[in-house]
């Protein structure tokens, strides 16, 4: 076995060490129309902090959060989950990782809509084959922790866009991801139900040691991180 691959597949377990990257460089399509998305973006990010990504739409914010998380491929460059290089990674490591070690929440909900709140919260636990009993136990749990319990029976159309967005952190979670990932958490909220969402997301990342990074703009959630980073044209400004 390389050294690469022995880093790779010890990601999943060193995940409590933090996120790095050195030189992340994305580019799509070629010529005077290509655009850079990234350009050579180094980041380190301690374990159990909260970090918030700012810049204006088309930054490279979604980007950069991809090739982080190996949900995409970076041309040059590398990111490393705690001791494990996500950019040395096949796709069958890549996709462990993300079923077990990355929890992510989407602007849009990404929820199943012909499925319950509960049944949205455990669809990651039926990916693992998680026993029954222990997976109904784990869902009760995250519905509490999300103040949903009540609303378990009830499918995404038959609750408010806070709602959705707390089913979509409690699937998030519910395998006890080293990493928590979030996409313009309270881009489609009220105010008042951003704010319940802001103190959800701080909440988990203080009491769960959960390290944890928002892609956002909005300047409440900025107050709270512990490190503020803002694209501007696909370099990290700081």
């Amino acid at each position: 076995m390389t050294t690469t691959q022995a880093r790779a597949d010890g990601a999943v377990g060193a995940l409590r060490g933090g996120i790095r990257a050195r030189g992340l460089t994305k580019t799509y399509g070629a010529g005077p129309t290509a655009v850079h998305a990234l350009r050579g973006v180094d980041l380190d990010v301690a374990a159990g902090s909260l970090v918030v990504l700012s810049g204006r739409s088309g930054a490279g914010k979604t980007t950069l959060l991809n090739c982080l998380t190996g949900l995409d491929r970076p041309d040059a460059g590398t990111a490393f989950l705690g001791d494990g290089e996500v950019t040395a990674m096949s796709a069958d490591q890549l996709l462990t990782l993300r079923r077990d070690s990355i929890g992510f929440v989407f602007q849009t909900f990404g929820l199943m809509p012909l499925l319950t709140a509960a049944e949205n919260v455990g669809v990651p636990l039926r990916l693992r084959r998680t026993p029954v009993a222990e997976r109904e136990e784990r869902v009760r749990l995250l519905l509490d922790l999300v103040d949903l319990r009540r609303h378990a029976d009830q499918r995404p159309g038959e609750l408010s866009g806070g709602e959705q967005q707390r089913v979509a952190i409690a699937r998030a979670l519910v395998t006890d991801p080293a990493v928590l990932v979030a996409d313009e958490p309270t881009g489609q909220l009220d105010s008042r139900t951003g704010h319940q969402i802001m103190d959800l997301i701080e909440a988990v990342t203080r009491e769960r040691g959960t390290t944890t990074l928002v892609a956002s703009h909005d300047p409440g959630l900025i107050a709270r991180a512990d490190q503020h980073l803002e694209l501007l044209d696909g370099r990290l400004e700081r």
